[in-house]
């Protein structure tokens, strides 16, 4: 057998062989070594909100310093984000503290305007609409600011619904009044679980708006059914009605529509927090009306539902 210097030819094809499968071992081995690392990464990324302290184990050098630049990411988001929730909870303390300060002088002004005797009638209501409005505005602002902490501060309890509608009947009974407005309310009682103070808020947001668009003289009802599935509430004006157009767009934060531009200057953030805080007590909001007729509202309470749930998104 021929040999190349001296070195027999079936030694060089045997030590070539070995280097070859030796090769070929070395990389799929590597393959394999460094394949259940990056699987474990793909893996760790289904998993929510998890730190980079529970990744796999670096395996080379490349893998640490790749671990160690996203640490570092991490480490600068998680202070950001830090900075951002200390801001936002310093922006509500804020404005929780400016709406209780605004709140006094609103209770001054009409502790002083009960007192005044020499203002003409016609003028005292007015400032009373309009001292009222103000407190329906801070209202708002009020639990707008406690929408994100709704799950620290509600009590689900079985409440008879017409107690809660005839409350917010006797809060604006002034413009009831001043606006000649009838009011009817359906004969019987129906309860349905839900919180009293954030209820009361969806009630009287839904009648606030059904003031607003009810002509002097007109009529707002209320009234109440349900099947095997849930309770309904409902509350119903004769008013200027809604544009058809424009009926999927009333719960939508600062929409106003046409009606609001036209007949009465609106917020646009009644209804739309009425839905936030219906939801988050597990009811449904849902509007039917006829352009020049009227508009019925209703809040739905579904029979089968598990308040464990309730105050989640």
């Amino acid at each position: 057998m021929m040999s190349v210097s001296g070195v027999d030819s079936g030694t060089v094809l045997y030590a070539a062989s070995a280097c070859i499968v030796y090769t070929i071992a070395y990389a799929c081995a590597g393959y394999l070594y460094r394949r259940g690392f990056y699987r474990e990464i793909e893996l760790s990324t289904k998993v929510k909100d998890v730190k980079v302290d529970h990744l796999p184990k670096p395996q080379t050098r490349g893998q640490a310093r790749l671990l160690s630049f996203v640490r570092h990411r991490q480490d600068e988001h998680e202070e950001r984000l830090s900075s951002l929730r200390a801001e936002m909870r310093e922006h509500q303390d804020f404005v929780m503290s400016w709406i209780h300060e605004v709140k006094l002088p609103i209770s001054a002004v009409r502790l002083l305007l009960e007192r005044e005797e020499t203002l003409p009638e016609p003028l005292a209501d007015k400032l009373e609409d309009e001292i009222a409005k103000i407190d329906s505005y801070v209202e708002q602002a009020l639990y707008f600011s406690r929408i994100d902490s709704f799950s620290k501060d509600y009590f689900i309890a079985e409440l008879p619904l017409q107690t809660v509608v005839k409350a917010s009947v006797r809060k604006y009974a002034k413009l009831f009044i001043n606006k000649r407005i009838a009011f009817d309310i359906q004969e019987g009682e129906i309860r349905a679980h839900s919180d009293g103070k954030w209820l009361a808020f969806i009630v009287e947001q839904i009648m606030a708006n059904a003031l607003k668009y009810t002509p002097e003289q007109g009529r707002i009802a209320v009234g109440w059914d349900e099947d095997a599935a849930e309770k309904r509430l409902w509350i119903e004006d004769d008013g200027i009605g809604i544009p058809p157009e424009e009926l999927g767009r009333v719960f939508d934060k600062g929409f106003t529509g046409t009606n609001g531009r036209v007949h009465a200057k609106s917020t646009g953030l009644g209804l739309y927090l009425a839905r936030q805080m219906a939801r988050k007590l597990g009811h449904r909001l849902s509007v039917s009306s006829e352009q020049g007729a009227g508009t019925r509202l209703t809040i739905h309470f579904p029979k089968f539902r598990s308040y464990m749930d309730v105050g989640r998104p």
